[in-house]
């Protein structure tokens, strides 16, 4: 008996381990990444005035009806959006399938409000994932759990979408879930492999300050949708903006706006988990298009945002919102160009790596390599030094072995005090404009 016990025991631990390392091997391909396209575009582009105008202006439903008569992206090139992204040195793109305005940009069975009644009238996720197929990049749909256009959703208890114009006798929370676990079917079904599932909309049925607890004011049936997502494509990673964090079955954590640990936009003070993390923000001030927008982070930002959430061990999903026509801004392609470049030249301190032995700190910040299996290796570390008026560095750095410039042509300067085991380097006066980046090989043991 005891031998039996044994045996179970360890039958149970050898699963459980492996169950753990399945999940692991799950999202290998999301941790190497490091670097995303978030597309954000739909009807509401039309009007130039971001994503949310419909909630915001307000639009009841009868007149925002009307853009289905007009939306027509006649200019839209799937092959170009998905060059875009890989000149852009980005690994995998997420894009609006349903906004929080509840039009589909595909060819759903569930509703006539979708992109194949307007003058387009073709399937753009469809082309796009053909596109990713042949170019090799992974597919992600952002899906809007809220709704400002349909009856059934129970936007009364909701924080958003009041003055849409819509009946609350009509209110049916049971055929707005089976809705959406329809419509999740397709996505699922139709397209290929996807990525992620990336959900938003939950804090529409929170209290304002919720940043703590998963209490909401309906049941969002997660239990069940995400069970959906996990029989119809077992390998597809499940994610949720809720700004709180993680709810059982997801897969990583998303920060809006921030780095994560920084909550400078006051959305993401949410607890770190130990899950893989994605930063996801704008290019300008917008998510959809914004006709006056103009204020366009440079080449040099990005890449220090990217440089930023590689060292807090996250992904940077960086969005672009293409105008009415269906072409990407100029002034995103051409940032995103330039972006590529430079991960042309650095990439290896970027992708596949987590955060260095050193934690963000206000000069810059430290990835490591890690090999297929996410474990990290320990033998290279790279410092990116990110204010360019640091003039030396005091870290602690066990087994260092060598240390170099990666893009200055200078000698490094460094020195261990062998007492403290601290490392002493000596920065020259001029550093790089954008990431002053040092490699450093340490002995593995």
């Amino acid at each position: 008996m005891r031998k039996i016990k044994i045996l179970l025991l360890f039958c149970f631990l050898a699963l459980n381990i492996a169950a753990q390392e399945a999940k692991k091997l799950s999202t290998d391909w999301f941790e190497a990444a490091r670097f995303g396209m978030f597309v954000h575009f739909g009807p509401y582009s039309v009007l130039g005035n971001g994503e949310w105008n419909m909630n915001t202006y307000p639009i009841t439903k009868k007149e925002y009806s009307v853009l289905q008569d007009i939306f027509n992206p006649q200019a839209f090139d799937a092959a170009a959006w998905v060059k875009t992204a890989k000149d852009g040195g980005m690994k995998y793109i997420t894009v609006t399938a349903r906004h929080h305005d509840g039009f589909s940009m595909w060819d759903t069975q569930q509703s006539d409000w979708n992109i194949m009644n307007t003058p387009y009238g073709k399937d753009i996720l469809k082309q796009l994932a053909a596109e990713c197929k042949k170019q090799n990049l992974k597919l992600c749909f952002y899906y809007s759990l809220l709704d400002w256009y349909r009856n059934d959703y129970q936007w009364t208890t909701g924080r958003t979408g009041h003055r849409a114009g819509r009946d609350s006798t009509l209110i049916n929370w049971d055929s707005y879930i089976r809705f959406m676990k329809a419509q999740l079917t397709e996505l699922l079904t139709n397209y290929g492999e996807i990525g992620v599932i990336w959900f938003d909309g939950h804090w529409d049925q929170t209290a304002d300050d919720n940043r703590t607890t998963h209490d909401t004011k309906i049941d969002w049936h997660y239990a069940e949708i995400y069970s959906l997502i996990r029989k119809l494509q077992p390998n597809c990673l499940i994610a949720n903006n809720h700004h709180l964090p993680p709810i059982e079955g997801e897969d990583y954590q998303i920060f809006e706006r921030d780095v994560p640990g920084t909550n400078e936009s006051g959305l993401s003070g949410q607890e770190i988990s130990r899950l893989p993390l994605e930063t996801c923000t704008t290019m300008n001030k917008s998510w959809g298009w914004y006709i006056t927008d103009d204020d366009w982070k440079s080449p040099a930002e990005i890449i220090q945002l990217l440089v930023k959430t590689a060292g807090a061990s996250a992904n940077l999903l960086m969005n672009v919102g293409p105008m009415p026509n269906g072409v990407i801004p100029p002034e995103c392609v051409d940032r995103l160009k330039t972006v590529g470049e430079w991960l042309k030249n650095y990439g290896q301190t970027i992708y596949e790596t987590k955060q260095g032995p050193v934690t963000p700190q206000a000069w810059g910040v430290s990835t490591q390599m890690q090999n297929a299996k996410g474990k990290m290796q320990k033998d290279v570390v790279y410092l990116h030094i990110l204010d360019k008026n640091t003039q030396e560095l005091d870290l602690q750095i066990s087994n260092i072995q060598s240390a170099r410039f990666l893009n200055l042509p200078d000698k490094l300067v460094w020195k261990k005090d062998k007492k403290s085991g601290k490392v002493h380097f000596t920065l020259p006066e001029k550093l790089d404009e954008i990431d002053t980046i040092i490699e450093i090989a340490v002995f593995r043991f």
